[in-house]
Parts: C-alpha cells; structure tokens; sequence
C-alpha cells in the first residue's frame, strides 16, 4: 500500500532541524506498518521498541542522557547503533508516557538520529500521569484512516488516480471514468479504509470476511477502554458507537442514545470516545469570519465515525441486498455521504494539523443548515453534500446571502460543474455567488479544486474592467 503521509515523513527526515516525531492517531490506522515501510525505504535500520508488548524496555531510559539510553539498547538487543543509518521507533508509547518527556534529549545531544514515537489513546494515558511535555522539542504528525485516493491506488488502478489527481475544473471526466469512480466510492464506503480491511478486500474481494474484520475492530476499540479509560458500562458504550452511525447528519442528540439514561454518563462517554478518535465532533460556527471556532454553539455539533466502513458494518449493510446497499450510498439517507466527505476532509488536513470540521445550523427561527464550513485561506467557503443527482439549495442560498459570501460548494453524483448562481432566497433577498459542483469522490482535493475558481465578485470585476464599466 502507498499511504501519502509517507512523503511528508521524508521531509521530516531531511530536515536539518529535525525534531522527534510523535505519530498520532487511533488504533489500526497503519501507524506501525508506516514506520516500518519508511525505514525499508530509507534503508534506515530499525530499531523497535514495542512498550505495550515489553513494558520492561521502559527502564532503558532512565535519567537523560540519549548516549547512555543508546549503550543500554545496544546491550539488550545485542547490536551495535549507529545514529546516521538508524532509526529509533518507539511504538505504543502510552504505556509508557514518561518516556515522551525524554525525547527533548535526543534532539539537543545526538540530532544525527531519527527518533519516532507512535501511540494511540495518548490523551487517556495523560490524564494519569503528570509530566512537563517538552515544548518546541518535538513535532506531532497526525494520522487516519486510508483515504478514498489511497483506496484507489490500493486496487491497483494507478493510472486512474493520476487522472483524478491532476484533475483540472476547466477538463472534462469521460462518463465511462466517472461511472467507474462511482463504483469505487460504493466499494470504499462498504469496505472503509482501515488498512487491514483494505487489503483483506483487495486480495479476496469478500465482502463477508471484510465483515469479520470490522467486527474485530470494533470490539478492539471497546477493550481499549476496559484498559485506558477506567471503568464503563459496556452496555453504554456499545449503544453509542451504534448510535453515532444511526445519527450522522443530524444534530447530535445524547438522548436518543438511550432515553432511559441520564445525559451526564452519556457525554462523558461519548467524549471519551472523541479522545480516542473512535468518533469525532462537527462543532458548529457561526460562519461570521475566521476562526471558524468563534461564536460557537457548544450545544450544537454533529458526530462521524472514524471510518464509513465500520459506519456499514455498524448499520448490517452488509447484510442487505447490493441494490439497497447501492441505493443507501446514492442517496443522502443516513448521512452516508455526509460521512464519506467528512473522512476525506479530514484526511486533507493531515499530518501536520489535528483535523477540526464545522458546520453550521440556525440557532433559532426558522430551520437552516449546512453540512460543512471549511476554511480556504481567508475565505470562509460552505460545502453542500448532496449524494443524489439533485437536491435543492434553500438553506446554501440563505446562507450565501446573510454571511455576504461568493464562493460556495456542492459535492453530489453529477460530473464537474462550475456556474453563477443567481437567485432569490425564500425571503425574497437576492443573492449571486459561484457554485463549485464535483463529483462526491473529488472531495478530498476539494482545496486544491478551490483554487482553480474565480469567485463571484473577483468574475464580475473582471467582466466589468473589460467592457469599460465602473463596478458599483
């Protein structure tokens, strides 16, 4: 598998100012497999240290001095290290969080090797053991799930990819490839991207062993609980999990998970399973201005699951004929296709950023919403996602008006488009801006899409400047 944060691990290893890396991400999202693939290569040997599976290997680095760790691993594994041609992994480093304050000393006494560090549930770990993190010493990578784009390369349609990567607004897609995108985006919402279920897929293309592994997964992330998160109801903590997928694209309510619960266990389960990037919050905005974050409404957000594939094996798609599986991902039913976009938005955020998604919903009156609110550059720009052919665009039009923006977002099952909208809202107030139309499997180069379009005001300008007339 080619897995994209790899090329920005190659930059990190040629930066003359490198820093100790800490990957970060939930449970089996390749973060191991990664580090491995990165040092084959980079013919960098590897130096492994697993310290939930050898908790003893902890006590290698007592005191601070990276020279002294170095001679205690060479003794326990029987090798010789040599900084320039090595790299030191340490892999679940939550069991052993105190090491993390150690990592500072490597990079101001032997800057010469590269030093990983990878855990998942970091935040649980934490919270039981108190330390001063090594501030401006080190730098955080932030990791999901496998991409729609990597799923593609996975299925060995490279070719493919490359036209859909290099993909320019003003091109035409031939229908014979879009249709073929399309069966690709419903195999990737049944199968996910988790890398083990990937490439279970590939190699059988058995949609009941898939299953299996989804389940397998699931309950994986339950037992990690058990473990890192205290005591917890298993009860609460499945109904959840079910939950999160039954209310994708709606408000997120924490009653409807169980009426006969109080809230107050509720949320904090649920956030716990944020903290474990199992679910993840759509916060609201306001979408007034940048930073999106401000004027929120924390009683407002909406919730995803980590992958669209466990999304189906949560709901028993699986088990359903493929027509209704197919008519399920072709229409806005369930907040699939909310879903599907909002994994890739996600993915276009990484590595250097902890994704944040937003949305927006009217607070009061009248109803209003829109799935997303992505911030490009200074601009604030709204996403609509229709996964049918059609929909209709009341709330986007209402939006556009009062927020005076020109520039706005469509994902849906129709080829790429890009026109002038020009219409009255339900108000009667009339609003003009560009609407950017593509096809629901482009969402992950969403902003690189952004750029190749004028907005409304900018085209008019331009319009204006060249028939002589003054813009008013």
């Amino acid at each position: 598998m080619i897995r994209f944060i790899g090329h920005k691990l190659t930059q990190w290893l040629k930066n003359k100012n490198r820093k100790p890396l800490i990957l970060r991400g939930a449970r089996q999202v390749g973060k191991t497999w990664l580090v491995r693939d990165f040092a084959h290569r980079h013919d960098l040997y590897l130096i492994e240290l697993n310290l939930e599976r050898s908790p003893h290997l902890a006590d290698l680095f007592a005191g601070n001095d990276p020279a002294a760790v170095l001679q205690n691993i060479e003794a326990e594994l029987s090798m010789t290290i040599d900084p320039a041609s090595s790299l030191l992994f340490l892999d679940e480093i939550q069991a052993a969080p105190e090491l993390l304050s150690k990592l500072r000393w490597f990079k101001e006494e032997i800057p010469g090797l590269p030093v990983i560090a990878a855990g998942s549930l970091l935040e649980f770990a934490l919270k039981r053991y108190p330390y001063s993190m090594p501030v401006g010493r080190i730098t955080y990578f932030y990791m999901e799930q496998m991409s729609f784009f990597e799923f593609l390369l996975a299925s060995g349609n490279k070719p493919l990819y490359q036209k859909l990567a290099s993909y320019e607004l003003n091109k035409d897609i031939p229908r014979p490839l879009h249709q073929k995108c399309l069966e690709f985006y419903y195999q990737y919402c049944l199968v996910g991207g988790m890398p083990e279920v990937v490439s279970e897929w590939m190699e059988n293309q058995d949609p009941a062993s898939c299953l299996k592994l989804q389940q397998d997964l699931l309950a994986t992330f339950r037992d990690d609980f058990y473990k890192y998160g205290g005591e917890m109801d298993a009860r609460l903590l499945a109904d959840i999990m079910l939950s999160v997928p039954r209310q994708l694209g709606s408000k997120f309510v924490y009653s409807r998970v169980d009426p006969s619960l109080k809230i107050l266990p509720v949320k904090k389960a649920f956030s716990l399973l944020c903290q474990a990037k199992v679910c993840s919050k759509i916060l609201h905005t306001t979408g007034n201005g940048l930073p999106l974050g401000a004027e929120s409404n924390a009683k407002f957000f909406k919730s995803l699951m980590i992958d669209i594939g466990l999304v189906s094996a949560q709901l028993g798609l699986s088990a359903i004929k493929r027509q209704e599986q197919r008519d399920l991902f072709f229409t806005n039913k369930g907040g699939l296709a909310e879903q599907f976009v909002g994994q890739q938005l996600r993915f276009a955020q990484t590595p250097s950023t902890d994704p944040q998604l937003f949305y927006w919903q009217r607070t009061g009156g009248r109803l209003g919403e829109i799935d997303y609110i992505i911030q490009h550059g200074s601009r604030v720009v709204p996403v609509e996602v229709k996964s049918g052919p059609a929909g209709k665009m009341k709330s986007l039009h209402q939006f556009m008006a009062e927020k005076k923006l020109d520039l706005a977002v469509r994902c849906n099952l129709n080829l790429p488009l890009v026109e002038t909208i020009r219409v009255k809202t339900t108000l009667g107030q009339p609003v003009a801006y560009r609407l950017v139309s593509i096809p629901i499997y482009l969402s992950e180069h969403l902003p690189r899409l952004i750029e190749q379009v004028t907005p409304y005001r900018q085209t008019i300008a331009q319009e204006q400047e060249k028939s002589g007339r003054c813009l008013v």
